[in-house]
């Protein structure tokens, strides 16, 4: 149990700024042109690839109605607060100076097709995940839904590189997460969190990161009966993760700055747009 809990800590330093879950696989870009949204962009953790949702949020912030102004708001407690502060100017640091810059090296190196099935191939293999939280949530339709895709994806898509369970069979994806499976049974979000790297989170969602460090076949455990398990030391659980992560923000450069240049005070916005968008897909 202690090698999960330090397994899933680490982890924490190493999953990068991402984009909210998505259910179209195209969007309109700041050019009007549709473009692809590969997969890890549709992760549950993939914070900052829906722009329009995070502008929506600023926008009901920014100009709220004349009644708002003398509404009563629940006081909201963020007894971490100075350390989230902290940690989210070392996130946009670490950023903007290093995982940016490595990514855009790395993109010029692989192509996007190549770089596309990467991120087939790691939403593929992490089907335990959301298999086990449907399930949880009695949506057995859609834990249903997501075998028959990992069953196409791994065999006629090619361990999952390619998605034809998408593209010819019209099979849709259903992300759950331990974090939204409390969220189903009531369980508040709790207090606000900023992890190292991986950004805004809550008390309850990072009790559900260790859960679901547990059964995604990327981490090792201390449990030998799990014969899923890809990598079977920590440090290999690094070395995949950091090339997910890489993979990803190659897919998404730029979307980060554009989300947080209009932004007074980065802090808050990022913990609002993390807030709202974890409970918009709880409620879905």
């Amino acid at each position: 149990m202690k090698s999960l809990i330090v397994s899933t800590l680490m982890l924490s330093f190493v999953i990068g700024f991402n984009g909210c879950t998505v259910t179209n696989h195209y969007r309109l870009n700041s050019n009007l042109e549709f473009e692809y949204i590969p997969k890890n962009e549709r992760k549950t953790y993939e914070l900052f690839a829906d722009e329009q949702f995070a502008k929506e949020i600023k926008e009901e912030s920014s100009f709220g109605s004349f009644d708002d102004e003398f509404k009563v708001e629940k006081e909201e407690i963020d007894p971490l607060e100075g350390f989230n502060r902290v940690m989210t100017t070392f996130n946009d640091f670490l950023y903007i100076n290093v995982l940016n810059p490595v990514a855009k090296g790395y993109k010029e190196v692989v192509p996007q097709e190549g770089r596309v099935a990467i991120s087939n191939f790691f939403h593929n293999i992490t089907y335990p995940v959301r298999f086990v939280n449907n399930i949880l949530q009695f949506k057995f339709a859609n834990a249903g839904e997501e075998s028959g895709r990992f069953l196409i994806n791994s065999t006629i898509g090619i361990l999952g590189f390619m998605d034809p369970a998408s593209n010819e069979f019209n099979l849709n994806e259903h992300n759950e997460d331990f974090g939204q499976t409390l969220g189903y049974y009531g369980f508040d979000g709790g207090f606000h969190i900023v992890l190292p790297v991986y950004g805004p989170s809550n008390l309850r969602d990072v009790v559900g990161m260790t859960v679901d460090s547990a059964i995604t076949p990327l981490t090792h455990t201390e449990y030998d009966e799990i014969q899923y398990k890809i990598p079977d030391r920590l440090e290999k659980t690094l070395g995949l993760k950091s090339f997910e992560v890489l993979n990803s923000t190659s897919l998404n450069l730029g979307k980060y700055e554009n989300l947080k240049k209009d932004a007074v005070d980065l802090y808050p916005f990022l913990k609002d747009v993390y807030t709202q968008n974890r409970n918009k897909m709880i409620k879905e």
